[in-house]
């Protein structure tokens, strides 16, 4: 219930202290006296607050409700001191605990910003350290002069040592290339002559040859990795040839499907595999060996032989040669020859399909190489290539299995003419050996001279850039120079004096020709002519005369 205050303002239940009307307006006298009179009892019980209850007279009517009903003003319902009469001893001590709770809440603070202070110093501290790594580290990486000449010996030595390594290399090679020069220009001698003056004996230097170049030819493809290729039909050939002379003389068929093979697959494949006749070359001497020989051998044993030798030692032969034509034995024509070369032929290539392209499917594809897929690489600009390669994967070896049966009976159609026909037979060995002649001068004049142009002009290249640029091989390529601290002059001055390299590009040309097999001695007396260990020690006395 409302009551008047003794200020003359309405007030409520509130428990607010009494608000004059007029906020300028003074405290009454008596009110100032009660205020400074009161006893330490009296402001005791002030605190404590009155009891449940109890109203003092002349005061104004407290009521336990917290809201002002009667406040005229926002500010009055909010006043920030509470009342005398509600104060207790909690809030007193709330007050008191309050410096605790700042000093706890600037130990946080100060704690807070000691991490970070570490922190700094810590990332500072890592910072410092890295950067004097990396200072130490560009340091140990840039040279100083002396080590910078010192490398530059070094290197120059080195490209000495490795040309004279080169031109050692090149003579064991060029003598082994003459020696096989040597040797595939004396073949050729020997089997003319055999052929000329004793064709009965050419099968045994066939057989000869034949034991001498397949072990080589086996070891060498198969350090190389081309050992798929001994599963050709061309090695077939020779080994069914070997039976035929060797083992079944008598057999009629097996002579048949050889000499249809030899003279067919076998001779045409000088043209398409283009075999060369390349003397100083190994490999190629062997490859045109292998594909040659068989004809060259048959050629000796059809014609050549005496009749009475023949049907003696070849019965198989001399049946075939003497047999009417139209009689039931009779083998000479072109459907019995196709028929029984067909024969071996299903065989090979089915072992083939089955033993290599199925088996070794893995291998192949992981890049082992094989017939077809030299042959895909050789003639893909070709139409024939151009016609396999646009099917699907899948029926590119078929297609390519295929196209060889057509390819090898084609070429077995002329067969019984060479057999019956010594000119016939002669002129087409005439021709498949002049092709591989052809192959071989190409090979010669333009790849072996292209190929030796090409090393002169890069050995030149090397020795120019030696002489116009040594500062290349004094500084290390990923290495940067500090600008505090220069590449000394006197390593560069050299260049303009033309003290280094101290190598002739004329005597590196003379040597450069010494690796070839028609170098001749002139060029080997080049080569004895250029003292490289005094060369070199000329040019490092000239440096070190210029470092110091």
């Amino acid at each position: 219930m409302a009551e008047s205050t003794p200020f003359g303002k309405t007030r409520g239940n509130g428990a607010g202290p009494p608000v004059p009307d007029n906020a300028s307006a003074p405290w009454p006298s008596d009110a100032i006296d009660v205020r400074s009179s009161s006893s330490p009892a009296a402001d005791h019980d002030i605190l404590l607050g009155p009891p449940s209850g109890a109203v003092t007279p002349g005061s104004p009517q407290l009521s336990g409700n917290p809201s002002f009903s009667g406040s005229s003003s926002h500010h009055e319902d909010w006043d920030v001191f509470p009342p005398l009469d509600r104060l207790t001893v909690l809030d007193i001590l709330d007050n008191f605990a309050l410096p605790h709770h700042l000093e706890k809440l600037q130990k946080g603070i100060s704690a807070q910003t000691q991490k970070v202070r570490k922190s700094k110093d810590a990332f500072k501290s890592r910072s410092q350290h890295a950067r004097v790594r990396m200072v130490e580290e560009w340091r140990r990486r840039i040279p100083t002069p002396d080590e910078q000449l010192e490398r530059y010996r070094r290197q120059m030595r080195a490209g000495v040592d490795k040309l004279a390594g080169r031109w050692s290399d090149t003579k064991i090679i060029t003598l082994r290339e003459k020696i096989s020069f040597i040797c595939g220009v004396m073949n050729i001698f020997i089997s003319g002559y055999l052929i000329g003056g004793h064709p009965q004996s050419f099968h045994i230097w066939y057989t000869a040859q034949l034991m001498y170049f397949m072990p080589i030819r086996v070891f060498t493809y198969h350090r190389r990795g081309y050992h798929y290729f001994l599963a050709d039909l061309c090695y077939f050939v020779n080994f069914l040839l070997m039976i035929s002379i060797w083992v079944f003389p008598n057999s009629k068929h097996l002579f048949t499907s050889v000499y249809c093979l030899a003279f067919g697959n076998n001779a045409v494949a000088i043209i398409m595999w283009r075999n060369s006749l390349v003397f100083h070359s190994f490999d190629k001497v062997t490859s045109l060996f292998i594909h040659i020989m068989p004809c060259a051998t048959l050629h000796c044993m059809v014609h050549l032989w005496p009749d009475g030798l023949q049907a003696s030692r070849f019965p198989a032969i001399w049946d075939l040669k003497h047999s009417p034509v139209a009689s039931a034995t009779a083998s000479v024509n072109i459907l019995s020859m196709l028929a029984w070369s067909s024969v071996p032929y299903a065989v090979w290539q089915l072992s083939y399909y089955f033993f290599i392209t199925v088996r070794r499917r893995e291998k192949i594809a992981a890049g082992r190489p094989t017939s077809f897929t030299w042959l895909r690489r050789s003639y893909s600009k070709s139409w024939i290539g151009k016609l396999v390669l646009s099917l699907p994967n899948a029926l590119q070896e078929p297609a390519f299995m295929a196209i060889q049966c057509f390819y090898a009976m084609l070429t077995m159609i002329p067969c019984p003419l060479w057999f019956l026909s010594r000119y016939a037979s002669s002129a087409f060995l005439m021709v498949v050996f002049s092709w591989s002649v052809y192959n071989g001068a190409t090979y010669y004049i333009d790849v072996f001279g292209r190929r030796f142009q090409k090393e002169l002009e890069s050995l030149k290249a090397e020795v120019g850039q030696w002489q116009s640029s040594p500062e290349s091989l004094a500084t290390s390529p990923h290495m940067v120079p500090n600008p505090d601290d220069p590449v000394p002059t006197e390593l560069t001055m050299p260049v303009a004096e033309g003290i280094t390299p101290g190598l002739d590009p004329d005597v590196v040309t003379a040597t450069v020709s010494a690796t070839e097999p028609d170098g001749g001695i002139a060029t080997e007396t080049a080569i004895t002519g250029l003292d490289i260990p005094a060369r070199l020690s000329a040019t490092e006395r000239k440096l070190s005369k210029q470092s110091m």
